[in-house]
């Protein structure tokens, strides 16, 4: 297994809140993971993000790459609301800039206002995503591409700039629906395990994931990789104290936004946080976080990233809560 940090949560800003400090912010919490050998930073995207600020992921990485050493960079996109040839030149260059150390998620994406804002209409959204990857991967690994959709259409298109990974870098699909999940499986591609869905659900879907990839004849062994809500303290009593207020405010958001609702089951991100937490949030002492966290090594998962920071949390509790999993949780999972 190798374990990262995820940013998600630290790129969005309470309204009001400097964002140039957070710069500042961001760059001091990167430093320190990359000095405790984590291995990856993870990050996700979101449009018109109320009630949060929230940076864009591909700037934010360009000036982040110098601060991360030898850490890969994942970033998840919203495919349907991208053009395939921006996307592919962008990331090209990312990857140039890192010296070949960018992994490109994608997700469709669950939000109306996301969609009506770039004239996108929702039902077009797994059409748009499958077209916009096939171009991109092709315009990375072809000299010239010609292409005709129903969403993109390109004659002898050549993109000159190449990622420095070959063939292409890697591809993590975000997904929640078992649907979305089995795609994934018969591309050939990573399923990006999400932070949201509890244990249960994870390892059904696992196992979905698996047959799917077994019968299009994906023989290889396909990565895992996942993000998880982390908060860790010396006791479990302190973790709850620390982490509850601005985990909850999180996931109080995501109601707003309906995230809830993108997942599998009747899910309700407003109920009681010692409910919504079982099985979801790792939340606890160094031997709770272990405790919850080898259930899902042993489901095979390769990557976790650690979301141990969340809007409004103060940097020191976010670092504290890094260097225990670093010293006392992540020794006892490899």
């Amino acid at each position: 297994m190798q374990f990262g940090v995820s940013i998600s949560s630290m790129v969005q800003v309470p309204k009001g809140q400097d964002m140039q400090r957070r710069i500042t912010d961001i760059i001091a919490y990167l430093h320190e993971a990359r000095r405790l050998g984590y291995e990856y930073v993870s990050l996700g995207q979101h449009y018109l993000a109320e009630p949060y600020q929230m940076f864009q992921p591909i700037p934010l990485y360009a000036r982040l790459a110098p601060e991360t050493g030898s850490m890969r960079l994942h970033t998840t996109i919203l495919l349907p609301l991208q053009h395939p040839v921006e996307l592919a030149e962008q990331m090209a260059t990312l990857d140039v800039i890192t010296g070949g150390r960018m992994t490109m998620g994608i997700a469709i994406g669950y939000r109306q206002e996301e969609y009506d804002a770039f004239g996108v209409n929702p039902k077009q959204r797994v059409g748009r995503t499958l077209e916009c990857l096939e171009v991109v991967r092709r315009l990375w690994t072809e000299e010239s591409v010609t292409f005709h959709g129903k969403h993109f259409h390109f004659d002898n298109v050549r993109l000159v700039t190449k990622p420095v990974q070959k063939p292409h870098p890697p591809v993590w699909v975000a997904a929640n629906a078992d649907a979305a999940i089995e795609r994934a499986a018969r591309l050939g591609l990573a399923w990006h395990i999400n932070p949201h869905a509890d244990y249960a659900t994870v390892a059904r879907q696992v196992v979905l994931y698996r047959e799917a990839a077994r019968k299009a004849g994906r023989t290889g062994n396909l990565d895992l990789p996942m993000n998880r809500e982390v908060y860790c303290a010396e006791t479990t009593e302190q973790a709850f104290a620390e982490g509850q207020p601005y985990l909850g405010a999180k996931y109080l958001a995501y109601a707003q936004w309906g995230q809830d609702k993108a997942l599998p089951g009747d899910e309700d991100f407003r109920k009681d946080f010692g409910d919504l937490q079982k099985g979801r949030f790792i939340v606890g002492s160094p031997d709770d976080c272990v405790a919850q966290l080898k259930p899902f090594r042993d489901l095979g998962v390769s990557v976790i990233n650690f979301r141990m920071s969340w809007a409004g949390m103060p940097l020191e509790l976010s670092m504290k809560s890094m260097r225990l999993v670093a010293e006392k949780v992540i020794p006892r999972l490899r």
